[in-house]
């Protein structure tokens, strides 16, 4: 049968774990040295005994010059991983954050509209009243604002429309007016009356239409008197 694999443990006896850590000590430092050599590796090691007693071993570079270039590679090395940790556990509690603030609003929101009610004391009922009573006052505020702008813009427009008439009134007013100035000019000129010659007309008139009334007459009694007697009256 083989050998079974040897259970590690802390050996209780102080000699004989004195022992095992000088033999095991003796061949760690060994295998350091041959990983250097062999792989032309870095090594380090740094190993205290129980007592506080300080075993190391380094490569050709010193001790020191090891540490600081694991301090930096391990400073780096944290730098380039925290942000992810840190990011991923900023995002694992603000989702958490942000399903209880869901939560609580949709139950504010049950509790407004008259459900889930029976859960609450007094005091959540009041809470609820007042949230409720200072909504609704808010929304006639906005109600009454609302309706005062829609009403001033109704004025406007109803000021923008009576302007608007009365410009066209006035236009039309002087379209027609216009109109009646061409159809005038595009008549005819009306005959001139016959003036009176009364008594009426003054005297230069009235002496005149006798004359003409006399010679006439004159002229109508000669038509009448034969030839022989006019010769006759004027020998």
């Amino acid at each position: 049968m083989g050998r079974g694999r040897v259970q590690l443990k802390r050996i209780e006896n102080k000699i004989s774990r004195q022992v095992t850590f000088s033999k095991r000590r003796t061949g760690l430092l060994k295998k350091a040295h041959e990983i250097s050599v062999l792989c032309d590796a870095d090594v380090a090691l740094i190993v205290f005994s129980t007592k506080g007693k300080l075993f190391e071993y380094s490569t050709h570079s010193s001790m020191e010059t090891i540490l600081e270039r694991y301090e930096r590679y391990a400073y780096a090395e944290k730098m380039l991983t925290a942000p992810e940790i840190e990011t991923q556990a900023s995002w694992t509690l603000e989702s958490s954050k942000l399903k209880a603030k869901i939560e609580v609003l949709e139950k504010n929101i049950r509790h407004y509209a008259g459900e889930e009610l029976d859960q609450l004391n007094l005091r959540d009922l009041q809470n609820v009243e007042q949230q409720i009573d200072s909504a609704l006052k808010r929304i006639r505020t906005k109600k009454n604002q609302v309706m005062h702008e829609s009403i001033s813009e109704l004025h406007k427009k109803e000021r923008a429309l009576q302007e608007r008439n009365s410009s066209l009134s006035k236009q039309l007013k002087e379209n027609e007016k216009n109109s009646e100035q061409q159809s005038s000019s595009l008549q005819l000129p009306q005959p001139h009356s016959v003036p009176s010659f009364g008594t009426s007309s003054g005297p230069f008139i009235g002496s005149a239409m006798r004359e003409e009334e006399l010679a006439q007459t004159h002229n109508v009694s000669a038509a009448m008197i034969p030839l022989w007697m006019i010769r006759h009256i004027n020998q």
